[in-house]
C-alpha cells in the first residue's frame, strides 16, 4: 500500500497519521510505502527555475538555498528578525510560483482563485483537471517513479537537494499498478489548505492507474462525514472513505485486521531520512484521539460525537521511549487535544533526555508548584493551554471547567517553573460581548510575564454543533462541505466588530504588542518552542 501527505502543510514535522497507519500495517506484515508528497512537493516548487520583476523575489531566489539549510539549524532561531527574514522569503518564492495557475501556495496554507476546498464540485474539478495543479509536474513524476517503474534519479523529484526521500520504495523495489504492495493508495487529508492538492492528486492516479483502489482518511474527512446529511459526493472517483482513527477500518478492508483492539507504535523510520523545516527531526506522537474533557460547547470533537480513546499511560511512555531511542529527536511533540493528567503526570517522571511541548488543560495539578519544577526536569519547554476568555461568566457558559483565579496562578507556576506558555484566546462567542473581551484584555496584561505566546482566534460555529438551532443562522461559507455557519449574535457582537476590537484595541496595547512579536511568523506555534531557551 501506498499512504500519502499531500500538500500543502507546515513542512517542519513528520506527518503522524500515516506514520501510526503504516505501524499498524507493519505490525499485520502488510508492506508499505510512506510518501510526504507535502515536504517534496514544496521543496520542488521552491526550487524551480523562475523569473523575477521585484526586488523581493530577486532576492529571495539568491538567499533559497541558504535559507532552506538555515532553517534546518539551530544557529538562526537564536535570532527571530533573520528567522522571520528567511520564512518570508520561502514564502514569497511559493505566492510567486503558482499565479499563472490561479493559486496562491505558501509554507501552510493553499488557495486558488476559482476553486474553493469547501464545495464539493470544485474539488471533483480539480481531480479532473490535475495537470493544472501547481504540485502536477512533482507527483506525475513521483508516481511514475514509485507505481510506473524506475525514472532516472537526476530526473525524479524524489532526488532534488534536500528532500532526503525515496528511500522505502527503492529498497522494496519499484512496484507497478499491478504489484499486490500497491493494489491501494491511502491520502491523509487532515487540512482545508490540503484538499484542492489531494483531489488533483487523485484525479490523476484515477486516470493513469484505474486498477488501483483509492482509500480517503484525515481528520478533515472525519469532519465532513459527520455533518448533517452527508452524503457522499465522491462516489466513482473515491473507493474508501474512512472516519476517525483509519488503522482498524484499514485493516478490515486490507481483511488483516487479526486482533479487534490491536495497537501499534507510529512508524516513523521510513520518514526519518526527510530533511523538514526545522533544526533536527521532531517526533510527533498522539497518546489519545478525541478529547478527555469533552465537554466544552461548541466544541467540533463534542460536536461531532468523537469518542475519546486514550492510549493506557504505560503504553504511551514505552512508546515515547522507543520512537526516541530510534529517531534520536530534537523535540517531541505531544499531538493530543490536551494531554490527560494521568500522562502529564507520568511524562513528570522523567527526565527524557529531550525537551517536549503540547495541549495541557489548565487542571489543578498546574496549581502545584512542585508538579511543574518535575514537568520543567523532565523536558516539558512549552504547554499550549486553551484559556479561551479572561472572564469567568464566559468560560461557564462555555462549560470550560476552568477557574480563572487557578488559571492565574497555573501561569505563575509555569513562569517560576520556567515553562514557555503559548496562549489561545477565543473571542466572539455567544456569551461574550466587547465587555467581556475588554476583561480578557486585562487578563492578558496582568499576566503579560507569564504568556510566552498568544493565539488569538475568531469564534466559528460548527454546523453539527448542537448549539447550533439555538441560534439564527446563515451561510458562513458557500460549500456544502463547509464545517461552519454564520450565526446572528445575541447580543450584535458579530464578526466584524470582534475584528475591529481586536485591531484597533486588543492587538495595540503595549502588553500585547510584545508578546505578539514573539510569535515565529507562518510556522507559529511549530517553532515556537525553538525560541525558548532551556
Amino acid at each position: 500500500m501506498l499512504l500519502i501527505f499531500p500538500p500543502v502543510a507546515k513542512p517542519c514535522e513528520p506527518p503522524a497519521g500515516i506514520a501510526k497507519i503504516a505501524g499498524a500495517l507493519k505490525a499485520h506484515h502488510i508492506s508499505c510505502t510512506i510518501l510526504d508528497a507535502n515536504l517534496e512537493g514544496l521543496l520542488y516548487l521552491l526550487q524551480q527555475p523562475r523569473s523575477a520583476s521585484d526586488t523581493w523575489t530577486r532576492r529571495a531566489i539568491k538567499n533559497l538555498p541558504a535559507n532552506v539549510e538555515a532553517l534546518r539549524k539551530a544557529d538562526i532561531y537564536q535570532s527571530l528578525d533573520r528567522y522571520s527574514r528567511a520564512v518570508r522569503d520561502l514564502q514569497r518564492i511559493l505566492e510567486v510560483s503558482a499565479k499563472e495557475q490561479g493559486a496562491l501556495i505558501g509554507l501552510a496554507d493553499y488557495h486558488h482563485h476559482d476553486l474553493s476546498p469547501v464545495r464539493s464540485n470544485d474539488l471533483l474539478t480539480a481531480a479532473d483537471r490535475s495537470d493544472q495543479n501547481p504540485f502536477y509536474p512533482y507527483f506525475k513524476e513521483r508516481f511514475a517513479g514509485i507505481l510506473g517503474g524506475p525514472v532516472p534519479p537526476q530526473d525524479c523529484p524524489s532526488s532534488l537537494p534536500g528532500t532526503g526521500s525515496g528511500r522505502t520504495e527503492r529498497q522494496e523495489g519499484h512496484a507497478t499498478a499491478g504489484n499486490e504492495a500497491k493494489q491501494f493508495i491511502g491520502f491523509s487529508l487532515n487540512y482545508l489548505s490540503q484538499a484542492l492538492c489531494t483531489f488533483a492528486m487523485i484525479g490523476y492516479v484515477k486516470k493513469e492507474y484505474p486498477g488501483l483502489r483509492i482509500v480517503l482518511g484525515g481528520g478533515l474527512v472525519s469532519s465532513w462525514m459527520k455533518r448533517p446529511g452527508w452524503k457522499n459526493p465522491f462516489d466513482g472517483l473515491v473507493d474508501h472513505l474512512i472516519a476517525g482513527p483509519g488503522e482498524g477500518p484499514l485493516l478490515d478492508l486490507l481483511g488483516r485486521r487479526e486482533v479487534k483492539e490491536s495497537y501499534s507504535v507510529p512508524e516513523y523510520e521510513p520518514l526519518l531520512m526527510n530533511k523538514y523545516l526545522s533544526p533536527g527531526f521532531v517526533l510527533p506522537y498522539s497518546g489519545s484521539s478525541g478529547c478527555y474533557w469533552n465537554n466544552c460547547s461548541f466544541c467540533p470533537e463534542t460536536a461531532e460525537d468523537n469518542p475519546y480513546i486514550p492510549v493506557p499511560v504505560p503504553q504511551a511512555m514505552e512508546d515515547l521511549r522507543s520512537l526516541v531511542a530510534k529517531t534520536k529527536p530534537i523535540l517531541v511533540h505531544l499531538l493530543d487535544n490536551a494531554v490527560s493528567p494521568a500522562l502529564l503526570r507520568a511524562l513528570a517522571g522523567g527526565p527524557w533526555g529531550v525537551p517536549w511541548y503540547g495541549f495541557a488543560r489548565l487542571d489543578k495539578d498546574l496549581l502545584d508548584i512542585d508538579f511543574c519544577m518535575a514537568l520543567k526536569r523532565s523536558g516539558c519547554i512549552m504547554l499550549k493551554l486553551g484559556l479561551e476568555s479572561g472572564d469567568q461568566g464566559v468560560l461557564d457558559r462555555m462549560q470550560k471547567g476552568i477557574d480563572l483565579a487557578a488559571a492565574s496562578q497555573a501561569l505563575k507556576n509555569l513562569k517560576l517553573a520556567g515553562i514557555a506558555t503559548y496562549v489561545y484566546l477565543l473571542f466572539g462567542t455567544p456569551a461574550e460581548t466587547i465587555a467581556e473581551a475588554r476583561k480578557t484584555l486585562a487578563f492578558v496584561v496582568d499576566h503579560k510575564e507569564a504568556i510566552t505566546f498568544l493565539n488569538l482566534a475568531i469564534f466559528n460555529l460548527p454546523v453539527c454543533s448542537a448549539e447550533a438551532g439555538a441560534y439564527e443562522t446563515k451561510q458562513f461559507y458557500e460549500g456544502d462541505l463547509s464545517l461552519y455557519t454564520g450565526f446572528k449574535h445575541p447580543q450584535g457582537w458579530d464578526r466584524k466588530q470582534v475584528r475591529q476590537f481586536l485591531d484597533a484595541e486588543f492587538k495595540r496595547h503595549p502588553a500585547v504588542v510584545a508578546i505578539l512579536k514573539n510569535d515565529p511568523p507562518i510556522f507559529t506555534s511549530n517553532h515556537a518552542a525553538f525560541f525558548v531557551k532551556p
